[in-house]
């Protein structure tokens, strides 16, 4: 690879060009992210996922371009057009932007004013215009006058747009544009006449200006999709008569009688062919600004939620709540497996109280239910209500569950195979109880824009979208890490060096030989190769193993060092890992050889101390204000508890147990000045916030997290 590439891509991310050839090196290997940052820290430096990450996409940036190079090069040669100085020009070039402008001249295009000019033979004429050097220019033109020109206006005219095209393509004015552009841009959108009655949710924007640099993504990506919509009419422009003088300075020489001429030709230039370009790139610009920066929000927050504090592996009873259909409920074990189902109807029209109190009691006592867990949706409080009155013989306690998505994977083909003789209710309901006992694990099942904790997610390119939030879940489940032995192969899928071919290989050598007692027999897994064992293993935990490692993550790569570490105390790996006394006796410089350092040493030494332990927080349970049950219930001034269900650019979105969320905005998050939401909050976080404003007409309600505070 060239080298070049390498100390572009540093200066990009702001790393050592060694870390990011290190980086590089790996990544072509056949490494993932995850194994990388935690496995490889001698190599990198230490970098975290983040900066593997930015490493990856820069690297994939000048992948890409050397690619369109190849492309632009073949074209040009075709049109006999290539030459030894723009072989040059083009191969060191490492800006997109600028390959473009080289290829302009060059760009196959439809027949434009200026080749229809061309074709009369007035490209001379032009040359001697946008030379500026003839006095009397019209004198010229008169020779040009033929059958296809009628006279010297029309050959002046031809002239000019034959210009217009060459300024245009002409790079030092477009960089000038572009600056002019990226100084001083202003975004407006207009209503579409007869659009108003349809278009009142964006209101806001009919008639709407700002300064294109100070337009926040979210704003920018709602505008646009209002456009699409049919509803808007938006436009970026500059002031105009700035960009004509910023040309004509760059354009014009001498005083001869092509001066006026070339002042026409500039504002047409700009007005016809320029200015539109260059705010179809400006506009392209934004909208990939608005949609990293909308993935990156719709990332953090995906990232919450799947490591949001898991039950653990206790019975459970879920139930998805409903009035007139009833609420589907089922019992599971353990490890979520589906004991019973049946309906109840507590709620009206059929308000079977006291049958459906009856029959929760006796499903508890049955299946020795530890926890309840009640999907968040319609009916959801009333079903909470309902539970609170019960008396149970023992504590259980109940959980408010968020069931975004939970229909989508009720229907789904991996819901029919693991059910495939329930209907998707009691579907639906087992993925809610699943979820209280390990979101990560359910959640994985799910396409991760359909969880709903994402901003304008249907507008961005829904390709990065796609790459993103997988990488996204690849993180956390490598992150907390997965026992092999009850994995599902969707859980397994996002195993680093592993993807659904060896998920189900996993899972299939799982069924026929029983559960995995090492890691080392992984390799006995069918197409397991040395590659794909070496980027799973650390990864992957066996509860019990007779090597206590197998249940850490410590990698395979690493047990040599930890048993020259216990051997050196006279003692055994268990006894290393129960012992921090003994684990303090350790000097970690005298383990430092050529294929390990003190960042992977101190790491392990970490592991040893917490093996296999799962880093997400333990889960708490809440309670909203019983007095609230709907807007109407709502009084400005008061303070109310809430869980954090969504964070935006803007602000955070609040459950406050009633159908709507309420809104706190960034403004309202705290007496310091903020540019980012999830400074401060973060999905499924437990706050307390004050009512400021309620609009029943249109359900909206306002909340400050600072005033409650």
């Amino acid at each position: 690879m060239d080298e070049k590439i390498f100390q572009l891509v540093a200066d990009k991310v702001s790393i050592k060009t060694s870390q990011v050839k290190n980086t590089i090196l790996l990544l072509q290997e056949g490494a993932t992210i995850p194994f990388i940052s935690r496995y490889r820290k001698e190599l990198t430096g230490s970098l975290d996922e983040l900066q593997v990450a930015m490493i990856q996409k820069e690297l994939n940036y000048f992948l890409d371009l050397e690619k369109r190079k190849q492309t632009i090069l073949k074209t040009i040669e075709e049109q006999d057009q290539l030459t030894p100085n723009l072989i040059q020009k083009i191969q060191n070039t490492y800006d997109s932007t600028v390959l473009e402008d080289l290829y302009l001249p060059f760009k196959p295009r439809k027949r434009t004013r200026a080749t229809i000019a061309k074709e009369k033979g007035l490209e001379s004429l032009a040359k001697l215009l946008i030379g500026q050097f003839e006095w009397d220019i019209e004198k010229k033109a008169k020779s040009y006058i033929s059958e296809d020109v009628n006279s010297v206006d029309d050959a002046l005219a031809g002239a000019r747009d034959i210009v217009a095209e060459w300024i245009s393509e002409n790079q030092r004015v477009r960089d000038s544009v572009r600056y002019k552009f990226k100084r001083s841009a202003v975004i407006e959108s207009k209503l579409v006449k007869s659009k108003e009655a349809d278009a009142q949710k964006y209101r806001d924007y009919f008639e709407w200006k700002e300064p294109l640099s100070k337009c926040p993504s979210h704003r920018y990506l709602a505008i646009k999709r209002a456009e699409k919509e049919g509803f808007l009419k938006v436009s970026i422009t500059v002031d105009s008569s700035e960009a004509h003088d910023k040309l004509e300075q760059i354009l014009l020489r001498g005083n001869t009688s092509c001066r006026e001429h070339m002042k026409l030709v500039i504002r047409d230039s700009f007005k016809r062919l320029i200015s539109s370009s260059i705010e179809t790139e400006f506009a392209q610009l934004w909208k990939q600004k608005a949609d990293e920066e909308a993935i990156r929000v719709f990332g953090n927050n995906l990232r919450q939620l799947l490591l949001a504090a898991p039950l653990g592996q206790k019975r459970v009873l879920a139930i998805d709540p409903g009035f007139r259909t009833g609420c589907k409920v089922v019992c599971l074990n353990e490890q979520g497996s589906l004991l019973h189902n049946e309906t109840i109807f507590p709620h009206p029209p059929q308000r079977e109280v006291r049958e459906s109190a009856t029959t929760i009691l006796n499903l508890i006592k049955k299946y020795n239910i530890e926890a309840i867990a009640v999907g968040n949706g319609t009916a959801g409080r009333d079903t909470e209500q309902f539970l609170k009155y019960l008396k149970f013989e023992k504590e259980v306690l109940i959980f408010s569950v968020n069931e975004d998505g939970a229909s989508i994977y009720s229907a789904s083909k991996i819901a029919r195979d693991e059910f495939p003789n329930q209907d998707i209710t009691v579907r639906g309901s087992v993925s809610i109880g699943r979820r209280l006992m390990d979101p990560l694990a359910e959640l994985v099942k799910i396409e991760a824009k359909s969880i709903g904790v994402g901003q304008y997610q249907h507008d961005v390119d829904q390709k990065l979208l796609h790459l993103n939030l997988d990488n996204v879940v690849e993180s956390c489940v490598n992150n907390v890490g997965v026992n092999i032995n009850t994995a599902s192969k969707h859980l397994l899928t996002y195993v680093s060096g592993l993807g659904p071919q060896l998920a189900q290989n996993i899972v299939d050598y799982r069924k026929e030989k029983g559960n995995f007692t090492s890691r080392k027999e992984l390799l006995e897994v069918p197409r397991m190769g040395a590659k794909s064992y070496e980027q799973a293993a650390g990864f992957l935990r066996i509860r019990n193993a007779k090597n206590p490692l197998d249940n850490s993550a410590v990698h395979p790569e690493s047990y040599g060092v930890v048993t020259k570490m216990a051997n050196n105390l006279s003692i055994e790996v268990a006894q290393l890992i129960d012992s921090e006394s003994l684990r303090s006796q350790l000097n970690l410089k005298d383990y430092v050889s050529d294929k390990i350092g003190l960042p992977t040493l101190n790491d392990i030494l970490k592991e040893l101390a917490k093996p296999g332990r799962d880093p997400r927080e333990a889960i708490s349970s809440f309670q909203f204000d019983d007095t609230i049950k709907t807007i109407k219930d709502l009084k400005v001034g008061v303070s109310v508890p809430g869980i954090i269900t969504n964070v935006t650019r803007f602000g955070a979105f609040v459950d406050i147990g009633i159908k709507e969320n309420g809104l706190i905005h960034i403004s309202q998050m705290t007496d310091k000045y903020i540019d980012d939401p999830g400074k401060v909050v973060q999905i499924n976080q437990q706050v307390k916030v004050k009512i400021i404003e309620i609009d029943l007409v249109r359900k909206r309600i306002q909340l400050s997290l600072k005033q409650a505070n």
